[in-house]
């Protein structure tokens, strides 16, 4: 495997705006956003390449890349390039054209000059801004084993929920027959017609054909440039297109798989980290995953007059509690939370102070906002409307560069 990983050069696509996302993304790229305390989004699939073994990436930058350049350079610079390792963050270069990335497809495309350097003979593209533990070395073993021109990772969803995701119609021997984008009628697996494959935007290429495919996609004036829409759909039925189930190998479930694409999306994950058999699990010493260190002291919990009552929730370094209630939360590192406080359900991000008696419930708090005592986010949500963005499923989002009046 180690001779297949020499001929494999790894690019991941971190350039995208996220404006759904917004206003978490209003000042920086969705990889860049600050996921279950610690991490930033892009941290996921890194550690991902590290855990399988890859360390010569490519990390395709856009939209507000300069905290993403910097949590890189500040988190990933562990590279050795005397041993042939390397991590760099390449903008639009606009050698060939002079544009900005037009899609997915069209950032590969001007990026050839890369793949022209290096010679592979497999190109594995990669998103940033999704979170799952993979082993890449088994979706590579699958796609050599079977010669593939291209494979795309998927996973299993329900097919009632279907219609939300780029959906694979394959055949008994994992051929992709089709691409339906957000079909109104997902088709079932063959022997399970109850779940539907979802594409996770991960894809491995034989070289020459990926080259040769957003050379022929950046010639056409209808396309969207995109591999779901545009690449995938073409590839099937001229060459060997595959489907990499994402599953447990000896129960046959999906495994953990999150496009943190909505707000709603963002909240859920988040839940997704709690309780004493998380749906997803950051404690994996089979999987460790890589974060940007921080000097940061332990965590202090104060008692006065009011006990400090945390219940299912992860506290980061550098937190101070006093006399406050945490129930269901994720606290980034040096959050404050005083006397008589209430969070519950609630992901706070850096430096967040929450003022005496204050009652916060289902909310987003960016880093540095002031809470001010007594006052409530998440109880009256046409208040709340008023001031903050409000997701479809009522949780409350407030951005870093509000002030909030006592």
């Amino acid at each position: 495997m180690l001779d297949q990983l020499k001929g494999l050069t790894t690019i991941i696509m971190a350039g995208g705006k996220g404006e759904r996302l917004d206003p978490l993304t209003r000042n920086q790229a969705k990889p860049a956003i600050t996921f279950g305390g610690i991490y930033r989004i892009i941290d996921f699939t890194l550690s991902n390449c590290l855990n399988s073994g890859i360390r010569r990436i490519y990390v395709l930058t856009q939209y507000g890349s300069f905290s993403l350049d910097q949590h890189l350079r500040v988190a990933w610079d562990i590279m050795h390039p005397d041993l042939g390792e390397f991590l760099y963050s390449m903008p639009p270069q606009q050698i060939m054209v002079n544009r900005w990335y037009r899609g997915t497809a069209d950032s590969i495309y001007q990026n050839l000059a890369l793949l022209e350097k290096e010679r592979p003979s497999q190109v594995l593209i990669l998103s940033g801004d999704h979170v799952y533990k993979m082993n890449y070395l088994e979706m590579l073993d699958f796609h050599l084993g079977l010669n593939a021109d291209m494979t795309v990772a998927a996973v299993m969803v329900p097919r009632r929920e279907a219609g939300s995701f780029g959906i694979l119609q394959v055949d008994a021997n994992s051929q992709i027959q089709n691409f339906l984008e957000k079909p109104a009628d997902p088709p079932g697996l063959p022997g399970n017609p109850d779940y539907s494959l979802a594409s996770m935007g991960v894809y491995l290429f034989k070289a020459e054909v990926l080259v040769a495919e957003v050379i022929r996609d950046a010639k056409l004036k209808t396309s969207k440039h995109d591999f779901g829409q545009d690449i995938i759909p073409k590839l099937v039925g001229r060459k060997k297109v595959y489907a990499f189930n994402f599953q447990d190998a000896a129960q046959g479930t999906p495994r953990y798989w999150r496009d943190i694409g909505l707000l709603d999306a963002y909240f859920k994950a988040h839940q997704d980290l709690l309780g004493p058999k998380p749906v997803f699990e950051l404690f994996d010493p089979d999987w460790p995953l890589r974060r940007r260190p921080q000097l940061s002291p332990p965590s202090k919990y104060l008692s006065f007059k009011l006990p400090v009552r945390v219940e299912d929730s992860l506290i980061a370094d550098g937190c101070v509690l006093t006399g406050a209630q945490i129930r269901r939360s994720v606290l980034s590192p040096g959050v404050r939370v005083e006397a008589g406080a209430q969070v519950d359900e609630a992901i706070l991000w850096d430096g967040v102070e929450i003022g005496a008696g204050a009652r916060i419930r289902r909310a987003i708090i960016e880093d540095g906002v002031r809470v001010p005592p007594g006052f409530k986010i998440g109880w009256d949500l046409k208040t709340d409307a008023r001031r903050f963005p409000v997701t479809p499923e009522g949780v409350v989002v407030v951005p870093n560069n509000v002030v909030l009046e006592e």
